[in-house]
């Protein structure tokens, strides 16, 4: 199987953009990136400029996907670690991941942070990876919807990053079967944020390439944020096919 790609990104009303993605191939098996910088700590496109070409370059070194998918945040986390010392920066770069790894009809989702990926087949959503932030943990609790998190006070309250001052950074590991026709979003916060689940299917059943599909919920999120302080939104849209 084969992959078709799309990538988007903008400042919005932001005066920098904190946000980066890239993708490598090696080997048949393709690796998406994305990395939303938190700019509360400062330098936080530093941070995921380093950290997305930090990945990219492990993903080519590793000597399989799975010594790839068991250490690399761990890698990251420690090159991170070390270039903030580095340049006297311990409490500044820091930043969210989302990786998503395609292997013939395998597919594996790594991340931390609130940036997400979403599974798509049969235009429906059918995953998502879970925010590491307040507002996902009280959802979790059943202390507000699933729908409020976009909406919460502490939204931006991140729990866990790429630079965090912890030895042992946390994150998670999926694994899933991948079919002819799914589909995947990587995306910042600025992104699914002002785009519902809904809309992401809506624009997913009405366009006829995975570029069209990811220009029209672009659309949809300046729209949506009308009038609002727009964060920087960043998204990888991507299709599988034979």
């Amino acid at each position: 199987m084969k992959t078709d790609f799309s990538s988007f990104t903008d400042k919005g009303g932001r005066p920098v953009n904190e946000d980066f993605s890239g993708n490598a191939s090696k080997s048949g098996t393709d690796c998406f990136i994305l990395c939303d910088g938190l700019g509360g700590h400062g330098m936080g496109d530093k941070a995921s400029h380093f950290a997305v070409g930090y990945i990219k370059e492990y993903f080519h070194s590793c000597r399989s996907i799975q010594e790839f998918i068991d250490t690399v945040i761990d890698s990251t986390q420690n090159a991170l670690r070390k270039k903030q010392q580095e340049l006297g920066l311990t409490d500044k770069m820091k930043t969210t991941c989302v990786i998503l790894l395609i292997c013939k009809t395998e597919g594996f989702s790594i991340h931390v942070g609130d940036s997400r990926l979403y599974r798509f087949r049969d235009n429906a959503v059918i995953s998502r990876t879970r925010d590491h932030s307040i507002p996902q943990m009280l959802a979790l609790t059943g202390e507000i919807k699933e729908e409020e998190i976009r909406s919460h006070s502490d939204r931006n309250k991140i729990l866990r990053a790429l630079g965090d001052e912890h030895e042992h950074l946390k994150f998670e590991i999926e694994s899933f079967e991948i079919r002819p026709g799914d589909s995947f979003l990587l995306c910042s916060d600025g992104f699914w944020e002002p785009v519902t689940e809904q809309e992401m299917e809506k624009t997913l059943s009405e366009s006829r390439s995975v570029k069209k599909w990811l220009n029209s919920m672009a659309l949809l999120a300046r729209k949506n944020s009308k009038e609002k302080s727009m964060d920087n939104y960043t998204a990888i849209a991507v299709t599988v096919r034979r």
